[in-house]
């Protein structure tokens, strides 16, 4: 039985036939799951805790002041930022077996009866199910994504747009790039390219493929890295130097964020995460996965009221920040005591109640 399944208790996803070979086709790419984070997260986590001044660490800090808009950086890299707390790699586990429920803000977590918010950022990521469509509509989602060049059996309700995603190397095709021409006006670049379970590519890769995607003429998205976005020669850096180096176009930063730290602190810790990057490259952020999951530790998971205090206040800060265009919850899928949205059935979640009630 696969390490993953052990660690979370969770069924398995097939990985597509087609996922090690060039595809002939626009290629389908394998949903995103808690398990294919879960073995590489830890040694990401254990390298934090060595490295402590320049990672992003989860431990609670003071909540950041505004950052200032500077100029923005051309080819070289910016002193490391002490503001982030917290990246999409767990740092080592700040709670216990026994978690520890926090006291609820003053934002109270919403009820069934609650009206579906949709504000023009709020989205969300999703692999097919059979209450897609249904779920997207009735949580109030503006967008969605599911890490691939097309919607495939999910049929976007009206008013929901949908954003494609160039995967990997692999996805790197003329018959995908045409594809994705006819999805919309934006395009998501490569996926966790610094992790080996997901597009596992080099700058240097992703920079030489980089023309490919501009000549789609969409609005385009840089690569999204699991952590440490805002760190000077960090992977993503390295990506910005070299695309400034070159000439090359970035229009905006897709990033990810998960916390370990499931107290209210957590709202805290992913702003700071947000304002050092954009301090870092002054370009425009989404947020394209975020949640409470503790990759290195147990529980993996907070309890239902932690997760909705955490959806109810997180929505209420990435509002507030002008320069966070878009942010996506993961995941719109249920599956067990996750931090899925909507089971099989349609049927939401408290946490699906709560970002439905999100605006």
């Amino acid at each position: 039985m696969p390490a993953e399944r052990l660690l979370l208790g969770i069924p398995l996803v097939p990985i597509p036939a087609d996922f090690g070979a060039v595809p002939t086709s626009a290629p389908s790419v394998p949903p995103k799951r808690w398990w294919q984070h879960a073995a590489t997260k830890p040694l990401v986590a254990a390298a934090a805790a060595i490295a402590v001044v320049a990672a992003v660490l989860v431990p609670k800090y003071a909540a950041p002041q505004p950052i200032a808009v500077a100029a923005p950086i051309t080819t070289t890299a910016v002193a490391t930022t002490t503001a982030p707390t917290a990246t999409s790699a767990s740092p080592p586990p700040t709670s216990t077996t026994t978690s520890t429920k926090p006291a609820l803000s003053s934002r109270a977590v919403p009820q069934q009866q609650s009206p579906a918010q949709k504000s023009a950022r709020k989205g969300v990521s999703t692999w097919a199910f059979g209450a897609a469509t249904a779920s997207l509509k009735d949580v109030g989602a503006s967008w969605f994504y599911d890490w691939d060049s097309n919607h495939n059996t999910i049929a976007a309700p009206a008013g929901v747009e949908f954003v494609p995603m160039i995967w990997g190397t692999k996805s790197v095709t003329a018959d995908t790039l045409a594809q994705v021409k006819k999805q919309g006006s934006q395009l998501l670049g490569f996926n966790e390219p610094d992790m080996a379970q997901q597009s596992n590519m080099t700058p240097a890769q992703a920079l030489d493929l980089w023309p490919q995607l501009q000549a789609t003429g969409l609005r385009l998205g840089s690569p999204a890295v699991a952590f440490g976005g805002d760190r000077a020669g960090g992977w993503l850096d390295q990506f910005m130097s070299g695309a400034a180096s070159r000439g090359y176009r970035v229009d905006f930063i897709p990033l990810h964020w998960y916390g370990s730290d499931f107290s209210a602190a957590a709202v805290s810790q992913l702003r700071g995460y947000l304002q050092a990057v954009y301090a870092r490259y002054h370009k425009p952020i989404w947020l394209t996965e975020f949640a409470l999951i503790n990759f290195s530790g147990s529980p993996k998971f907070p309890t239902q009221a932690q997760q909705s205090a955490f959806v109810t206040n997180a929505a209420a800060m990435l509002d507030s920040l002008p320069f966070l265009e878009r942010y996506s919850w993961f995941a719109l899928p249920s599956e067990g005591e996750d931090t899925g949205l909507y089971r099989s059935s349609g049927q939401p979640t408290d946490v699906g109640l709560a970002y439905r009630a999100a605006s």
